[in-house]
């Protein structure tokens, strides 16, 4: 192969699925079928160990197009020849190579539901598989999950502070971290009851019609020809005359005098304005009492907490489109981890990142639609369990088979809305969240303890 050549596209095809990875996890891989032990049963469970800054839960999201890799997870003679021409592999045992050639997925997952609220340390997903299986798919999962949950969470906390009513467009496939995560991006946020995306491909992908207004660029280019700002809003609205006009690209109420004006006068049916800049709260105010029966939407690096200041100013903003807050910020840091090996419960115990040993189970306990607080437990546990709780994962895949079907976006975001809605007021805030309590079970605590007690250093 041609190390020099580039590959200037760098796009991503499901039958490339295999090879983005981790070096390491093909290495591990090596080792494992070189010992011998590539084939025992194998359990890792992807969690946070803790919630981003100011954040009091996460929405669980991204699983669709986790199974959906795991499915399409196939290694073809031409990635195993470009792999052994890296001469990386050199030394690795040659069944290293029939492994990767004959296997696909074949294992269980077990998973909480999209659109779910978890916690730190709480199983999103847990991959029961043959080792090299379990290990090979760690990178793809924390990515998609990853990425995913971070949209859908700051996604909910923005339709929370905005209410049920408010319109929530997801405008960030320009600041996405690439055009694959602007994909995931909109489809994350729609899950998490955002109502529609600019980007076209994604809405065309997720059967839904695109949505937007305009730019500055369009008002900019006919008023400088026509010498008439006016011109624009014309020309816009004969093509399109249900789209909202962007009203600030010189003096914001000079233009909606002017529109006011010409509604009046029966030149024109606005149905909405955008504003980008400026004093929201005044703007939207003043704007209002110039075009009562319009609906106002607000653009410009808008989050939660400006949609929760303006709403506390009373702003009369009907909408909001949003794109670098939803698409960027610090990240959920999800770790895949192994819990558990032919059998035999393993941990972690380095410093400031030990996990729990073994399969787990999450049981949330609810009362009159409100949550009480999770349990988490080793999965054999029953008799300690309330009968009232719930588990939240579920298997979603067996023997690399999906159990059902996967769910629709609006079935995902009614789910969002619903667990939103049942934290505690102190876990939604966006200043100083409380955390609902996490129970360990007295099994899981004891096993923990003892295995802490069997790997100290002697």
């Amino acid at each position: 192969m041609d190390f020099a050549s580039e590959d200037r596209a760098m796009s991503l095809s499901p039958d490339e699925y295999s090879l983005l990875t981790d070096l390491y996890q093909l290495t591990m891989t090596a080792c494992y079928v070189g010992e011998g032990i590539e084939d025992k049963p194998a359990s890792f469970e992807l969690f946070t160990r803790k919630l981003p800054d100011n954040f009091g839960y996460l929405i669980a999201m991204g699983l669709t197009q986790a199974l959906d890799y795991l499915e399409n997870l196939k290694f073809n003679s031409s990635q195993i020849e470009q792999l052994k021409s890296l001469g990386i592999f050199s030394n690795v045992n040659h069944r290293f190579w029939s492994v990767l050639a004959e296997g696909t997925f074949s294992g269980n997952v077990w998973a909480v539901p999209e659109g779910t609220a978890v916690f730190a340390n709480e199983p999103i997903l847990r991959i029961e598989a043959p080792l090299w299986q379990a290990q090979i798919v760690e990178t793809y999962l924390l990515n998609t999950i990853n990425y995913q949950t971070l949209i859908a969470t700051k996604a909910a906390r923005m339709r929370d502070a905005a209410g049920p009513d408010a319109k929530l467009l997801e405008f960030g496939t320009r600041r996405a971290f690439s055009p694959q995560a602007s994909l995931w991006a909109a489809r994350a946020a729609l899950g998490a009851g955002f109502d529609g995306t600019s980007n076209v491909l994604a809405a065309l992908k997720l059967g839904r019609k695109p949505r937007g207004t305009m730019a500055h660029a369009l008002v900019m280019a006919i008023a400088a020809i026509d010498e008439n700002e006016d011109a624009a809003f014309e020309a816009f609205h004969h093509y399109f005359p249900g789209a909202p006009l962007l009203i600030d690209t010189y003096d914001t109420l000079k233009a909606a005098q002017r529109l006011a004006e010409q509604v009046k006068a029966g030149k024109i049916k606005v149905q909405g304005v955008r504003l980008d800049s400026g004093d929201m709260v005044e703007l939207s105010k003043q704007v209002r009492s110039l075009l009562p029966e319009v609906e106002i939407f607000a653009s410009g690096d808008i989050d939660e907490v400006e949609i929760a200041r303006l709403k506390g100013a009373e702003a009369p903003i009907n909408g909001y489109g949003i794109g670098t807050k939803l698409v960027s910020g610090t990240p959920v840091n999800g770790v895949y981890k192994l819990v558990e090996i032919d059998g035999i419960p393993v941990m972690k115990e380095s410093s400031s990142k030990v996990t729990y040993p073994g399969r787990k189970q999450i049981y949330r306990l609810m009362e009159g639609g409100k949550m009480k607080g999770d349990r988490l437990c080793l999965i054999d546990e029953g008799e300690s369990i309330n009968p009232s709780s719930i588990g939240l994962l579920q298997l979603v895949m067996k023997d690399g088979k999906l159990v059902n079907q996967p769910e629709p976006l609006a079935a995902i975001a009614e789910r969002t809305a619903a667990s939103v809605a049942s934290l505690p007021p102190e876990c939604r805030r966006f200043d100083n969240p409380i955390f609902p309590t996490l129970e360990i079970s007295e099994e899981l605590a004891n096993l923990r303890q003892k295995f802490s007690k069997s790997t100290e250093v002697k």
